[in-house]
């Protein structure tokens, strides 16, 4: 007479080549799983420069939303659906339309408008932009005919396309100097910092952690 009931009878180990199985199956999901979420969702991206100071310094480490305004097909550029709109102050993500380098810059002129730069100032259809956010390291205002980088325009925003900038505007490679960027390049938006690593003073700045980007 056995003192178990049927569920509750020992069962037989298994045998090492299933358990080697169900481990290696639950790794591939949660690798796969990963992967789909890195390719869809969210990236990490290391500020590599000093082109969005203040706002952002150099050996931030933020997190881009990549599903901000699309969702793309997981390791593709194909795009599955719109899920948001691109709006003026922005810090997006993006390749670069002359190289395959990924760039962060913010969105400063949407399609349609006109943009104008006069002697620093930026100016959208006319009226002057307010933008707290932005720096400037050179008291110089050079001429059009001398640089694109403090007198620009007027100039139209294309069908499709955005005019961005950086923080820095004395020493950032944007909008001004390669022209407007195609909405379709955008890969997300900057949303929080995760950590922040100072390389000059070799230390962690602590404030900057799990903050958010605006």
């Amino acid at each position: 007479m056995s003192f178990f009931s049927k569920s509750q009878e020992p069962q037989p180990p298994k045998p090492l080549i299933q358990v080697v199985r169900e481990y290696v199956v639950a790794v591939g999901l949660a690798v796969l799983l990963a992967t789909v979420i890195r390719g869809s969702v969210v990236m990490a991206y290391m500020i590599p420069s000093g082109s969005m100071l203040e706002t952002l310094q150099i050996g931030d480490r933020i997190v881009v939303n990549k599903a901000a305004y699309h969702l793309r097909l997981p390791l593709t550029d194909v795009v599955l659906m719109n899920t948001g709109s691109v709006k003026r102050g922005d810090i997006v993500v993006f390749d670069h339309p002359q190289s395959h380098d990924t760039y962060i810059k913010r969105i400063i002129g949407l399609p349609g408008e006109t943009l104008t730069i006069a002697d620093k100032k930026v100016f959208i259809d006319g009226r002057p932009l307010d933008e707290p956010y932005i720096g400037y390291t050179d008291d110089r205002v050079l001429a059009a005919y001398v640089a694109r980088r403090d007198n620009l325009g007027p100039l139209v925003v294309p069908p499709g396309h955005l005019f961005v900038m950086g923080d820095n505007r004395d020493s950032s490679n944007d909008s001004r100097f390669w022209g407007p960027l195609a909405v379709e390049a955008v890969r997300g938006q900057a949303k929080y910092h995760l950590w922040s690593w100072d390389s000059e003073k070799f230390r962690p700045r602590w404030s900057r952690f799990f903050s958010g980007i605006h």
